[in-house]
């Protein structure tokens, strides 16, 4: 068995992710923060250094207490994990196409199971919160107008927050019927969604304080006070200042962690309690499966609500209708059947 582990792992990465299988910057810095991790293990576990990992060092055994080092040492969750984990599940895929002496290995590590979680039910805020949050900013001055426009946008295309950092103005539609966004998202997968009016006011009010009205379409969209491409952490930081302006005036509401995923499934939640489709829910949010979609219907209460309500009454309408005459008439004949 060739001892070439460095060499492929760097081909790997340089080269696999990106450019054949075009795998997000985030799947990319996820992958590698495992790796990392991965090395930290060997090196705490088996006084290996990274520069002498070869694949005889390599085995379930050893895989399997990394996992296990991830939940005991790491404090690490089951969800993080799984992350981990699969992470060499893919290395190793590819390892098994380019290398066919590790074919055995390979599927050993390939067969180590995901370890079982609950799946959290996804919070949201309700439509009074929304308004709440969106009063927030103040729109007599470029920053506020600015954050608006990140707060709104972000809730009504139900984007990631990598997916509105990589907005870029030519992305942007506001000259047709309908004002669209074009999102580029997970897998460089893109999908152009529709933002309602009143967002797309907002936007044109932010194109006219910034002037970016007249900025080239690869410009980004949002950007900070340097003038570079917002990062997470600028938009995280955004929201939590306007959420906990908002949570002051109103300390009976947002009693959840509001975070920019939160706006994404309050969007989600909204749409499927005004009778969207599921399949256009799952295409609106840019879900490989409507199975991912489905968990907002089977775990929403108000939604579960509705739907017993609504069969109930269904059910009830089919129920006949019998007057005293023809309950009479029915007994009689029970008495008489089989006589």
């Amino acid at each position: 068995m060739k001892s070439d582990f460095p060499e492929l792992l760097t081909t790997y990465f340089n080269q696999y992710l990106e450019l054949q299988k075009g795998a997000s910057v985030n799947t990319i810095s996820s992958y590698r923060d495992a790796f990392l991790l991965l090395f930290t293990y060997y090196g705490e576990t088996y006084r290996i250094a990274p520069s002498g990992m070869s694949f005889q060092n390599i085995s379930v055994d050893s895989i399997t207490g990394f996992c296990h080092w991830l939940e005991t040492i790491r404090k690490s969750s089951v969800r993080t994990r799984n992350l981990r984990l699969a992470a060499v599940h893919s290395f190793f895929r590819y390892v098994e196409m380019q290398e066919p002496s590790t074919l055995g290995l390979c599927r050993e590590i390939l067969d180590i199971p995901m370890k079982k979680c609950e799946q959290a039910s996804p919070v949201y805020l309700s439509a009074e919160e929304i308004k709440l949050l969106f009063a927030e900013p103040n729109t007599k001055n470029k920053k506020g107008i600015r954050d608006l426009a990140i707060i709104t946008l972000l809730y009504d295309t139900g984007a990631r927050v990598s997916e509105l950092t990589g907005l870029k103005m030519g992305d942007i539609r506001l000259d047709t019927g309908t004002a669209t966004v074009k999102i580029h998202g997970k897998g460089r997968k893109q999908r152009v969604v529709p933002i309602s009016e009143p967002t797309a006011n907002i936007i044109k009010t932010y194109y006219k304080s910034n002037e970016r009205a007249h900025f080239k379409t690869e410009t980004y969209l949002f950007t900070n006070s340097r003038g570079d491409r917002l990062t997470r952490p600028g938009i995280n930081h955004i929201l939590d200042k306007y959420v906990n302006l908002a949570r002051g005036r109103s300390p009976d509401k947002f009693k959840i962690k509001v975070t920019a995923h939160v706006l994404r499934h309050s969007k989600a939640t909204n749409l499927l309690l005004n009778d969207v489709n599921l399949v256009y829910i799952r295409d609106f949010l840019g879900h490989s499966s409507v199975v991912t979609t489905e968990r907002y219907a089977k775990t929403n209460p108000e939604f579960l609500r509705r739907a017993i309500e609504k069969n109930a009454q269904k059910y009830m309408e089919t129920i006949p209708y019998y007057n005293q005459q023809e309950k009479d008439n029915l007994v009689e004949f029970l008495r008489t059947f089989g006589k």
